[in-house]
């Protein structure tokens, strides 16, 4: 009965997002080296989209059908967590340098912000505290994702349309203060369990 449900519909899709992290590092090395092609760009920018929306899916399924399990609650965090943070390195590595010089502030803000409010969760789940997931958290990751995908397109995206890369990096310092905002919030829920008595 646990084996099925750690293969339920809506935990395949969550794999499937995890696996697709390493497929679009993939594409910014084809050939051979990091290079951001426009073929590489299209091709992790598809790959990207196609996680976002199991990222929506994986959990409305799981509602729906009630299909909801540990497994499910412990590594659909996780892995918008590496997808976000896989793709903010990527770009900020990337041969053309889509996140470079202040913008890389808006990208580290992003990282430690998602590293920090993890070992918060984790502290907090060995004293059986819960810190529920905001709407406005919601939000900030529905930001990101927007960011990095107009950020993924970068050039390619902006030979079709002027300003994709600007677009991309307005939204991703959004994205970031909304990200301190988020963690700030974590951080004043989480206090009062942190501070010994």
């Amino acid at each position: 009965m646990a084996s099925r449900r750690a293969f339920n519909i809506p935990n395949l899709l969550t794999y499937g997002r995890i696996l697709c992290v390493p497929l679009i590092v993939l594409c910014f090395f084809f050939e051979g080296r990091l290079q951001s092609s426009d073929l590489a760009r299209w091709s992790a920018l598809f790959l990207f989209i196609l996680a976002s929306v199991t990222d929506y899916l994986d959990g409305y399924l799981a509602r729906i059908w009630q299909q909801t399990s540990n497994i499910g609650k412990m590594l659909d965090p996780i892995a918008d967590k590496l997808l976000v943070s896989a793709c903010l390195l990527l770009l900020a590595a990337d041969s053309d340098g889509t996140i470079a010089g202040w913008t890389l502030w808006a990208a580290i803000i992003i990282l430690c912000r998602e590293i920090l409010v993890s070992g918060l969760r984790e502290y907090l789940a060995a004293l059986k505290v819960s810190v529920p997931v905001t709407q406005l958290a919601k939000w900030k990751t529905t930001l990101q994702m927007f960011a990095i995908a107009f950020l993924l397109a970068g050039p390619a995206g902006d030979k079709l349309v002027p300003y994709t890369t600007q677009m991309g990096i307005v939204l991703l310092w959004i994205s970031a203060i909304v990200t301190l905002y988020t963690g700030y919030d974590y951080f004043r829920a989480g206090a009062k369990h942190i501070i010994d008595e």
